[in-house]
């Protein structure tokens, strides 16, 4: 058997490009004893790999030169030497961008069983998976929103955002997001029931931005997930309440090189804001309560959510380029079956 990967062919001076990627043909391991092999069906794509991509000090190390790119994964095992899985076994991983992946099963955190009968295989990668306890820890442990407040979150259609949103309407919340384009901006308040969406694309300027969240939120900002950085996070931050909180999730418009100073960084003080950057994955004991309330609203049909799927291994440079941009529509998945 043949198992096509890609890996980081070379880094990225500015913005990434297909450039950067090699696409390759190995053969398929075959799995020691206390491994299993898996076949993927699905790869997620998400903004955090493009930092992988630099060699700069960051949360974690960078993605080595010649290696199959980092990248969550759900699929079927297809052999098994460990007794804890068997063949047909549906499981989430952190497999990389290739067809198969070998996994050592008694390594701590590799391989999760998840059950398809319920929950479909891919929303594991999304709504109960990564993305969707990224929402879960930001709102809910860090933001810790109350019924009445207004919550405001950018990149309000994509895997993250749509969560955050439906969470805080859950919880008695306002719910403001931020998105580019009026199809976006329409889906997150007709389907998802967001109260308000501000299209960022049609205010361009400050100015255009802060009266757009005048209009939104009428009472302030309470809590803001940010996703986003740049003039939204600095708009969102003029219009934050006392005592406000801010969960920094990640800054993707400054991804490929574009500023990310904080105009109004005098807010913090003067409104005694609360500003907590985290990483989903350095709060592991939350993610059995997270995942629980996200598994449970996806199989009621009370947690929506959207995906763009790419199809094919090969298609995945492209795709990952176009999430960057903002060319996706809801969570952004590769389809490798």
């Amino acid at each position: 058997m043949t198992n096509h990967r890609i890996v980081l062919a070379s880094r990225p001076a500015a913005e990434a490009s297909v450039d950067n990627f090699r696409l390759e043909e190995v053969p398929v391991p075959a799995p020691a004893d206390g491994q299993v092999l898996v076949r993927h069906h699905y790869l997620s794509l998400d903004p955090y790999m493009r930092m992988r991509m630099n060699d700069a000090k960051n949360y974690a190390e960078p993605q080595p030169i010649g290696a199959v790119m980092i990248g969550g994964t759900v699929g079927e095992v297809v052999e098994s030497r460990h007794p804890g899985y068997a063949a047909g076994d549906k499981v989430v991983g952190m497999g990389g961008w290739q067809e198969y992946a070998v996994v050592d099963g008694g390594q701590a955190g590799l391989l999760r069983k998840v059950d398809a009968t319920r929950i479909p295989l891919a929303a594991y990668l999304g709504a109960v998976g990564m993305p969707g306890v990224t929402a879960w820890v930001g709102l809910i442990h860090l933001i810790q929103p109350k019924a009445g407040e207004t919550i405001v979150v950018d990149a309000a259609s994509g895997a993250v955002g749509s969560a955050v949103g439906q969470l805080a309407k859950s919880r008695g919340c306002r719910a403001v997001g931020i998105a580019g384009g009026a199809d976006k901006c329409a889906y997150v308040v007709d389907e998802l029931g967001f109260d308000a969406c501000i299209d960022y694309k049609a205010h361009r300027d400050f100015a255009s931005l802060t009266a757009a969240l005048d209009a939104a939120a009428p009472k302030g900002v309470d809590g803001l997930f940010e996703n986003v950085g740049g003039r939204i996070f600095d708009a969102v931050l003029s219009r934050m309440n006392a005592f406000g909180r801010v969960a920094l999730c990640g800054l993707i418009s400054g991804y490929e090189g574009e500023s990310l100073a904080i105009a109004n960084g005098r807010l913090l003080l003067t409104q005694r804001l609360k500003l907590q950057g985290f990483i989903v994955s350095e709060h592991m004991p939350l993610w059995p309560q997270a995942l629980q309330e996200l598994g449970g609203l996806v199989a009621a049909g009370k947690l929506k959510y959207r995906e763009s799927v790419a199809q094919g291994i090969a298609a995945a440079p492209e795709a990952f380029l176009g999430l960057l941009k903002g060319r996706n529509f809801g969570k952004q998945l590769v389809k490798l079956i």
